[in-house]
């Protein structure tokens, strides 16, 4: 990584220069593959882009990120919103859409606090503005531990199944099948990097009243993760928001239901555009 660029970005599609660019941040173990269902069905003739967050697939490690961009190699979801920002930047992206599912909801909220400039709308899908709780904090340092101590995947491996609505989890096994190959792919020592990230964030829902942009709050019906009364305590603090609850999908809806998640998108990209005329 050189300068303060350097995370790779899948292109979907390369779009109009003049249209608003959408900008979908992946969540956690995962990487920009999570959106490959969501993004053939986007309307519009924008730029669609995913970027894989640091340490994950193509892009450089998360403390090589961190030291380019003199934050050093301590993990923050600070570091992966300025990386995400630097990278934009250093394609001609000074205002865009964010999309963020789960932990890349983390990233949208750290980047709409830092560079709110670049947001000109806002997707926020299965996630929450609240910090961690004593007991999920514990639990993701048990994770570090152990991925650590191991250098394996295993304390993630189940998560190919639990972050899959109960529907899907019996009525679409190919989908457990599909989501252990794209964990498998992942590096532990991110996972770890990526789960002391998460455990230290701070809450940022208050945050979230100064936004005046269309923005969208998307969950999935039988997300045990981060549930409806997340979604619904941002969508309060939320001046123009849409909120979707999608049936008979969990955690990750941009995988389980990406009809849904793709609608909910084209009517914030449209909504956006319009404010923009």
């Amino acid at each position: 990584m050189t300068g303060a660029a350097g995370l790779a970005l899948h292109v979907y599609r390369d779009g109009a220069s003049a249209s608003l660019p959408l900008v979908l941040l992946h969540g956690f173990p995962l990487d920009h593959r999570m959106w490959d269902d969501v993004a053939p069905m986007l309307a519009g003739d924008g730029p669609v882009l995913a970027p894989d967050l640091p340490g994950v697939g193509a892009s450089p490690t998360a403390e090589e990120c961190g030291v380019a961009l003199g934050r050093g190699p301590e993990p923050a979801l600070e570091t992966a919103a300025d990386a995400v920002a630097a990278t934009l930047h250093a394609h001609g992206v000074h205002r865009a859409v964010i999309a963020g599912l789960s932990m890349g909801g983390y990233v949208a909220l750290a980047l709409l606090e830092r560079h709110p400039d670049l947001v000109a709308g806002l997707a926020l899908l299965d996630t929450r503005s609240a910090s961690d709780d004593e007991q999920v904090v514990s639990r993701r340092l048990q994770i570090v531990s152990t991925v650590m101590l191991e250098h394996s995947l295993d304390a993630v491996a189940g998560m190919s199944t639990t972050l899959l609505g109960a529907t899907n989890q019996v009525t679409r096994p190919e989908l457990v099948g599909r989501l252990g190959e794209w964990i498998a792919d992942q590096e532990p020592a991110a996972i770890a990097w990526n789960q002391l990230a998460m455990a230290t964030r701070p809450d940022r829902t208050e945050m979230l009243r100064g936004f005046t942009g269309p923005a969208l709050v998307m969950v999935g019906e039988e997300d045990v993760t981060a549930p409806f009364a997340a979604a619904r305590q941002m969508a309060d603090v939320l001046g123009d928001v849409e909120l979707v609850v999608v049936p008979q999908a969990g955690h990750l809806t941009a995988i389980e239901n990406a009809a849904s998640v793709a609608s909910g998108l084209n009517r914030l990209m449209a909504r956006c555009a319009a404010v923009g005329d």
